[in-house]
């Protein structure tokens, strides 16, 4: 249960309708994870402003960052965010088969998966698990296909989707009703662990048998 109201539209101040319009225009919706944070619509509108620079193209492809965002959010059982960029994943021509195989290494020997994306990949996942340690070749491998500046934007992307997960889990935002027959590809191939995680996706599962 959300612990804040959600703000809808006809309710929001200026400030905060800027953020659901880009919001919109991303993502064909005004999300819930958007309308808590219009509780506080001055720290909305600087908070969100890095994920609308996310996503988009950048110094890094917005494809290549969904696969971050994936695997980065998948690894932090973040069932509303890994739902909502299974679908952004599908308009920008993601497959389902490639999703499917971000779950564990499966990437690295998927024929879906270009050595680049696998390094990057393999980056995100020893920094969500212990960024202190990340392994000299994994640093290698990133560095013979990205430049100093694409680096910075991959692992802002990665840090950015792990606060944005907690951020939302934290504040119990609740899937939409439009995801309700939601196709899951990421849990799965492999369930969620977390209670909360585990009871939405259940829901997920009886409203796509029905």
């Amino acid at each position: 249960m959300a612990q804040l109201p959600y703000i809808e539209p006809d309710e929001a101040d200026p400030v905060t309708q800027q953020v659901y319009e880009k919001a919109e225009a991303r993502f064909e919706m005004v999300l819930n994870i958007f309308k808590i944070s219009g509780n506080a619509p001055e720290i909305a509108e600087k908070m969100w402003e890095i994920f609308f620079e996310i996503l988009k193209d950048g110094q890094v492809d917005w494809k290549t960052k969904e696969l971050l965002i994936l695997k980065a959010t998948k690894m932090g059982d973040c069932l509303y965010c890994v739902t909502q960029h299974e679908a952004v994943s599908s308009r920008l021509g993601i497959s389902r088969e490639k999703q499917a195989d971000i779950v564990g290494v499966e990437y690295r020997n998927s024929p879906h998966y270009i050595d680049a994306e696998v390094a990057i990949l393999d980056l995100c996942a020893h920094t969500v698990v212990n960024p202190e340690d990340i392994p000299a070749d994994v640093w290698k491998r990133v560095r013979e296909h990205y430049d100093d500046g694409q680096i910075v934007e991959i692992l802002t992307t990665i840090g950015a989707y792990l606060q944005v997960s907690k951020f939302g889990d934290a504040m119990g935002v609740e899937l939409e009703a439009a995801f309700h027959g939601h196709d899951p590809v990421l849990f799965e191939e492999e369930p969620p662990t977390s209670p909360a995680a585990q009871e939405h996706f259940e829901h997920f599962k009886q409203h796509a048998a029905t």
